[in-house]
């Protein structure tokens, strides 16, 4: 863990347990040993420091290549092991970076919907380009969603509100049996992996002590 990371993370974790008072569910689950792909739902710009800082070590994040324009804004994201991607059109660099990665045994946030909810939902299904990612990769993916970001930071807010959040982790997946048994390829494989992707993600639902109202979306 780079110094200025280490910064970040420590506030970020503050920030989640003073703030938004983050609960943790399943937290044994982040220890993955090795490379992996992090599948999350996305509803803020909350969710990378308040998914990342729940992991026990660092974590790389795919971030929109817009929010790099900015000089300072570049500096601070590139030293929090933000990954600059186009969305319209990821550049093959940035797919190499990635699976680069994984492959050096790190972990990479990625969000299989794309962009940020407008409403809070979930969306059904996934952008093929994560699908490709997990096929080029070959390591395990980990379905994590986040609670109560929503709530706390919509699409178009300028400040957070102090809601609880709730990460809920799931099991690794191991996706290899699509790869080599279902008789698709190009797009249609992309697309069904990253299906798989947002089923898991999907199928993760708050403890029954907690309520929406608490936990979010």
């Amino acid at each position: 863990m780079t110094f200025w990371y280490r910064v970040g993370y420590t506030m970020s974790r503050l920030v989640a347990a003073v703030y938004f008072r983050r609960r943790v569910i399943h937290r044994e689950k982040l220890a993955v040993p090795g490379g992996c792909l992090v599948v999350a739902n996305h509803t803020s710009f909350l969710d990378p420091p308040m998914i990342g800082s729940a992991f026990p070590g660092p974590i790389h994040y795919m971030a929109r290549k817009t929010l790099f324009s900015n000089p300072a804004a570049k500096w601070a994201y590139t030293h929090c092991n933000a990954i600059p991607v186009d969305q319209a059109r990821p550049e093959l660099s940035t797919i190499k970076r990635i699976l680069q990665l994984v492959q050096q045994g790190e972990k990479v946030l990625i969000f299989p919907e794309g962009e940020r909810t407008l409403d809070g939902q979930l969306k059904e299904k996934g952008a093929q380009g994560i699908g490709m990612l997990i096929a080029k990769s070959r390591v395990p993916v980990l379905p994590v969603r986040l609670y109560g970001a929503y709530e706390a930071l919509p699409r178009g807010a300028s400040f957070p509100w102090p809601k609880r959040l709730t990460l809920v982790v799931g099991d690794l997946l191991d996706l290899n049996h699509l790869l080599e048994s279902s008789g698709l390829s190009g797009k249609e494989l992309y697309q069904a992996l990253s299906d798989r992707a947002m089923e898991a993600i999907a199928a993760l639902k708050l403890p029954e002590d907690e309520s929406p109202a608490e936990g979010g979306n």
